[in-house]
């Protein structure tokens, strides 16, 4: 068990790598695919599994991360302003959202990005405070966000107002689309898998420590960087295209 409420769980840094690993991964074989390279099936079949899990990694860390950030608040006599926190954190990551959001239009127009991920992990950390409280509670209300997610894909109106929430219009189209209904679901049974595993900022499942692998550790060190790595790497894989002789949509036009 972790005693000290400032320290590091590394197996939850860990998984957080494990998804970073995998999200650039499925975002190097979307990339050769967007851009003509090669002619892979991304939109159904394994990668879209392979999407689906990486993202249903990354939001339960959400949730999970969530539920020890509210404990360690606690046990630091810090839940005052636990809140404010959490409204800055937002506020950071909304920002960040919202440049992703101009970035794409321009470069990329149809398909632009106006509520991807981060947009999600941004509003969700609002919303998800309420739900701190509830507990395990939290796996049956997690579970009827995602029932109803799934109800609003067989949905179509006419407007785009209700995007954030799963509403869209018939031709709606998005590189990166994570609505509120079904994908706000995944991060309350993540903060449900936080509270039965780490009640009291305490992991309450003995694990082999294996932090001390060089290779965990590098996977670990992924998992405290996401944010950053989430941000720089389709610039990365993108430039390294264009270095490879790949011509950009941008530039032909």
């Amino acid at each position: 068990m972790v005693e000290s409420p400032t320290g590091r769980f590394w197996e939850v840094d860990l998984l957080r790598g494990v998804a970073i690993v995998l999200m650039v991964l499925y975002h190097l074989v979307f990339d050769l695919n967007y851009f003509n390279v090669y002619n892979i099936e991304v939109s159904s079949g394994f990668w879209l599994a392979v999407a689906r899990l990486t993202a249903s990694l990354f939001l339960l860390l959400v949730g999970l991360s969530l539920t020890l950030s509210h404990s360690r608040a606690r046990l630091l006599r810090q839940e005052d302003r636990f809140f404010f926190r959490l409204l800055k954190r937002s506020a950071w990551i909304l920002s960040l959202a919202l440049a992703i959001t101009f970035f794409t239009y321009y470069f990329l127009g149809k398909g632009f990005i106006i509520f991807g991920v981060l947009h999600l992990i941004g509003v969700s950390l609002l919303l998800a405070y309420p739900f701190l409280r509830l507990q395990r509670a939290n796996f049956i209300i997690g579970l009827l966000f995602i029932f109803v997610g799934v109800y609003f894909q067989t949905v179509s109106v006419d407007y785009p107002w209700m995007l954030w929430l799963g509403l869209v219009p018939p031709d709606f189209y998005s590189v990166d689309y994570f609505p509120v209904f079904p994908w706000f679901g995944v991060i309350l049974i993540g903060i449900g898998l936080g509270d039965m595993f780490y009640t009291d900022y305490k992991r309450r499942i003995d694990l082999p420590n294996l932090s001390i692998n060089s290779f965990m550790t590098l996977l670990a060190f992924l998992g405290r960087n996401s944010l950053t790595i989430y941000l720089v790497h389709q610039p990365v894989l993108i430039a390294l295209l264009h270095l490879g002789g790949v011509l950009l949509p941008w530039q032909s036009a």
